[in-house]
């Protein structure tokens, strides 16, 4: 019960947000809203084990900046506005027309959405895919769930740019193999992209950390590896999980503000389990915990790849990461009685 403290914000938001559907289209709208949320909570459940480690390491200022100002950068950029920038930059009209659009022609809408799937998938994939495979290539990783496939990647790892090596190939295998010649480019100039933003976050993020050791004498105040970079990888790293959960609410309805409250109730809830996995150190005490979601994200990656060509329900792809989130924490509690 003492933890149900920090979902109070977003049980506030879901009282509203059900209530805002049920005005829009009365309980059929409801029941949307309440489905909607749900998938971005399994979407996302691994986003939020994923941010609390970085978090965990970031100083006060930059982790309050992050849970103030990033929800707002959540909820409402990459759940309102950004389906709407989409539409604008596809159809080349201007924001407002794009509303124009999702409210007198949601079918046009949906098609100039799933227009931009492939790029969407080949960005957010190839992030994603970074993400996980930093984690399991780094050198300084000791703690190891599944062994066998984890200690082979560390030797991996002591390739330069191993991690950014797999990724391309894997780009360039979906590219040539599986999509035809009129998306090809696209898809890898959207996976390069993904390639270079995650490559430039982590080089901003290293040299602010550098510049903030080098400012702050105290040793136990350079946690601060963080800063404004940390701040921009967890704002893409968030933006990453949204692009499969965004596409995947127009399968279930065309209703932009129905697809908004939705996904913002996800969201919301998503960052108050963070909060909740930070302020009462899970990670420290689940010690497999963080391996589930990382391999969550890879999966994730893949099959964000594989919707390119292939149709992947939304209930899988949550499915398959919750499903690692649960056995690496039944693991975890098995591990701690041993």
């Amino acid at each position: 019960m003492n933890n149900l403290k920090y979902f109070k914000g977003s049980l506030l938001v879901t009282v509203i947000g059900a209530a805002a559907g049920y005005h829009i289209g009365g309980l059929e709208a409801l029941f949307l809203v309440c489905v909607l949320s749900v998938l971005e909570i399994s979407l996302s459940f691994d986003n939020a084990v994923v941010n609390a480690t970085v978090l965990k390491d970031m100083d006060a200022k930059w982790r309050k900046r992050f849970l103030t100002w990033g929800i707002l950068i959540a909820v409402f950029g990459m759940r309102i506005i950004f389906p709407v920038a989409v539409v604008s930059i596809i159809a080349s009209v201007s924001p407002w027309e794009a509303i124009q659009i999702a409210l007198n022609d949601p079918a046009h809408y949906q098609a100039l959405m799933e227009s931009a799937h492939v790029s969407l998938m080949g960005f957010g994939g190839s992030f994603l895919m970074l993400v996980g495979l930093d984690f399991f290539l780094s050198e300084g990783k000791d703690n190891h769930w599944i062994g066998f496939i984890e200690r082979p990647f560390l030797y991996v790892g002591t390739i330069k740019f191993a991690a950014e090596i797999l990724t391309v190939l894997a780009i360039l295998l979906v590219a040539g193999v599986y999509l035809p010649e009129t998306e090809q480019l696209s898809f890898m100039y959207s996976g390069v992209a993904g390639v270079a933003a995650f490559t430039a976050i982590h080089k901003l993020a290293s040299f602010m950390g550098s510049s903030e050791e080098n400012r702050v004498s105290d040793a136990t105040n350079t946690a601060a590896k963080s800063g404004l970079g940390m701040f921009l990888y967890l704002e893409i790293l968030d933006a990453s999980f949204s692009f499969d959960g965004v596409i995947g609410a127009f399968a279930i309805t065309t209703n932009l503000f129905i697809i908004a409250i939705g996904l913002g109730i996800g969201a919301m809830f998503v960052r108050s389990l963070t909060i909740l996995l930070v302020e009462k150190e899970t990670l420290n005490k689940y010690r497999y915990l963080e391996h589930g979601a990382f391999y969550a994200i890879i999966a994730l990656a893949i099959i964000m790849f594989l919707k390119t060509f292939i149709h992947v329900p939304e209930m899988i792809t949550g499915m398959i990461g919750a499903g690692f989130i649960v056995v690496s924490f039944i693991h975890s509690l098995m591990s701690k009685e041993d």
